[in-house]
């Protein structure tokens, strides 16, 4: 080998010694801000942006920066899908169902009622036709998605007064996220669409008889045991919630190959880390709210065989009279069933005969 070769391999080795590949080495530096629908004190939900962030920073050299920015420092929590669509911010972390009174079907790439569970999610989104449909979808809003995260089956909220029976959701005032309101709304509740950090002072102040956000650890971060005693399960209207990265499409399309394989690389890593966060501290947490006063309850069985019933009814209504909804909807609830299929001889028999053991 000649001097000039071993000179020029020498030269690559040192490149790739440092943890920067040559192409992405020589790109011009880009910053970005990036609007998040949560509060900071959300370390789990909120911090998947961070993730993000500091992911895309560090495979990038540094040359790829984009700054996170907490719900009411750019723009309100509801109004950054707005904000993305009309290039104010490159970028947001949000949940997709948040968005519904623009179309519904915007919930389904986040959850509806009975739907996905979180692996069945991620499942329809990367091997399924789950990204294919939503970005045809949201490219209507000139923008792209990327999975940003998910949480896990949800618990089922803090209510102030115990649920005996379905009667007793006529009337409640409920904080419920998103699509899941219209389920409420059919069966004589009040749904409020609340952002998290606004929550507790509703639930305080007598404005809400009700509410739900995610399970044991954020809500014991936002201190619903102090003023709702009975905390509900299942959160049968997020089996699964996806949070999800979008991206306005003019700015990514503007990226270099290697930016946009970063953003992929960088959205899947957070997408795992938060469910794994969430699954870590549940445990824990929900030791803790037990073990100061907190008053653990299941729905009651008519209350849940009564979602359900409404929940399909919605569902068809929706396909005959929406054909957005109708096109993803058709594939999703398809590859719900075959899921449900499997899932049935083999996670949820295993999860049953373990659970039932003294571990």
């Amino acid at each position: 080998m000649d001097r000039r070769s071993i000179l020029k391999n020498a030269g690559i080795a040192g490149v790739l010694a440092a943890g920067v590949a040559p192409a992405v080495h020589a790109q011009a530096a880009i910053r970005w801000r990036l609007a998040s629908s949560f509060p900071k004190s959300l370390d789990t939900i909120y911090g998947a942006a961070e993730v993000f962030s500091n992911q895309v920073k560090a495979m990038s050299g540094g040359k790829f920066e984009i700054s996170v920015h907490a719900a009411g420092e750019l723009m309100p929590a509801f109004g950054v899908v707005d904000g993305v669509e009309k290039g104010t911010v490159d970028m947001c972390h949000t949940v997709p169902y948040y968005f519904f009174g623009k179309d519904e079907t915007f919930a389904i790439g986040a959850a509806i009622p009975f739907g996905l569970n979180s692996r069945q999610m991620s499942a329809w989104m990367y091997e399924g036709n789950g990204l294919k449909l939503m970005r045809e979808f949201y490219a209507k809003y000139s923008m792209i998605n990327f999975p940003g995260g998910n949480t896990g089956a949800q618990m089922g909220g803090w209510f102030r007064k115990e649920l005996k029976t379905k009667a007793d959701v006529k009337g409640l005032k409920f904080r419920i996220g998103g699509f899941a309101g219209r389920i409420i709304e059919r069966m004589g509740g009040v749904p409020q669409n609340i952002p998290g950090g606004e929550i507790y002072q509703a639930l305080e102040k007598g404005t809400i008889d009700a509410a739900e956000w995610v399970g044991p650890y954020d809500d014991q971060k936002l201190g619903f045991n102090k003023v709702a005693p009975f905390y509900y399960y299942p959160g049968w209207w997020e089996g699964g919630p996806q949070v999800d990265f979008f991206i306005n499409q003019k700015q990514y399309n503007a990226l270099p190959a290697e930016y946009k394989a970063i953003i992929e690389a960088a959205s899947s890593h957070a997408h795992v880390d938060m469910q794994a966060k969430y699954d870590a501290r549940n445990p824990a947490a929900l030791k803790q709210l037990v073990g100061s006063g907190a008053k653990l309850r299941a729905f009651p069985n008519d209350m849940m065989n009564e979602a359900f019933k409404v929940s399909m009814d919605v569902y068809a209504e929706l396909s005959a009279k929406n054909p957005a909804w109708k096109k993803v909807y058709e594939d999703y609830s398809k590859f719900r069933a075959d899921q449900n299929l499997w899932f049935r001889f083999t996670e949820a028999t295993f999860d049953r005969f373990m659970q039932a053991q003294k571990l």
